[in-house]
């Protein structure tokens, strides 16, 4: 071995030990995050918080299902201030302009003769977006709203601009109360990563609820994490190696939820695309890292198989009148 190759070795060993002591440090700040937010978000911790906080440093957009009052605004609110990220809230309704989401140009006097436009960001200009009860919105506004979401900019104007990086939208839906909304199509609910359902609060948690909100604010926490330790997990997460097998057994249980495909392939109208491969990878390689390692298990997918797919798997009549439910029928597809 030359003295070239001992230095070179020596060079990737302290690469190496750098990375793995970065990552301690930023796991042991996240694990601290997790702790604020139980303080403000009472119960659902493993299935609600956790893939919510993973999605969000993987920059990952999350879709929230639960009825009013269940605190998803402030839990979003909560990991915004935990993340130190900016926050803006959108409160969809039908008569929502794409200009109210996305900003306009106002007509203003210059500093000197004549007038001049000059553009307003809208409030989707920020880090951490709650569109709340998105499917209240009419499909323009919602149209604008996830193009930002894939594109991470607007255009007004016939100018091109940037969105802040982190870029995540949460929006949530009521499941119960349908009137006057217009439901996500398809190809839209599928730019969401996850769709995470927000449940009742449980007895001791109900009783936290209220026991501790006896005011009508309650201060958000202080910022744990910065902007930039959230770029910098995001960077790390995507050095998650992933073997072969897993990646084959990734790809088949995509295959799976196709129509017509295996002995449930009659149950499904539409089934997940690659995208939904594509977000899973995201947000399991994260967990693999705050979990110390640089390498994706089974277990890091299959925690993160259903909230990817349960938005993005439609079922047949078949399915409905046997009263299956797609969480059901991924859940099996996993135990395959």
């Amino acid at each position: 071995m030359t003295s070239r190759d001992v230095d070179s070795k020596a060079q990737l060993s302290a690469e190496a030990r750098d990375l793995e002591v970065r990552q301690r440090v930023l796991s042991e700040r996240v694990a601290e995050l997790f702790d604020h937010l139980d303080d403000s978000y009472f119960g659902s911790r493993e299935s609600l918080l956790v893939p919510l906080v993973h999605a969000a440093l993987a920059g990952c957009h999350v879709l929230l299902q639960g009825l009013p009052g269940l605190g998803k605004t402030m839990l979003a609110k909560s990991l915004a201030a935990l993340l130190g990220a900016s926050f803006s809230r959108i409160q969809c309704t039908p008569d929502l302009m794409p200009s109210d989401v996305t900003g306009t140009e106002i007509l203003e006097e210059g500093d000197g003769a004549g007038f001049r436009f000059r553009f307003r960001p809208g409030p989707v200009f920020g880090n951490v977006i709650l569109a709340d009860e998105i499917n209240r919105a009419t499909p323009k506004t919602q149209s604008a709203l996830l193009e930002a979401m894939e594109e991470g900019h607007v255009t007004v104007g016939g100018n091109q601009m940037d969105l802040p990086d982190p870029f995540l939208v949460i929006g949530t839906q009521n499941p119960v109360e349908m009137e006057g909304t217009y439901p996500l199509p398809e190809a839209q609910l599928d730019r969401f990563a996850l769709m995470l359902q927000v449940p009742y609060p449980d007895g001791p948690a109900l009783e936290s609820i209220l026991d501790q909100r006896k005011q009508l604010r309650v201060a958000l926490p202080e910022a744990v994490l910065t902007v930039e330790e959230m770029l910098e997990i995001r960077a790390l997460s995507e050095r998650v190696l992933l073997g072969a097998p897993l990646r084959t057994w990734l790809a088949e249980l995509l295959a799976k939820t196709q129509p017509g495909a295996g002995k449930n392939g009659s149950l499904v109208k539409l089934g997940a695309s690659p995208r939904a491969g594509i977000a899973m990878l995201r947000v399991a390689r994260v967990r693999a890292l705050l979990a110390g390692r640089f390498h994706l298990s089974r277990e890091d997918l299959e925690q993160v198989v259903v909230p990817a797919l349960r938005h993005r798997v439609l079922l047949g009549y078949e399915a409905k009148t046997r009263r299956i439910s797609v969480d059901e029928l991924v859940a099996g597809w996993v135990a395959q």
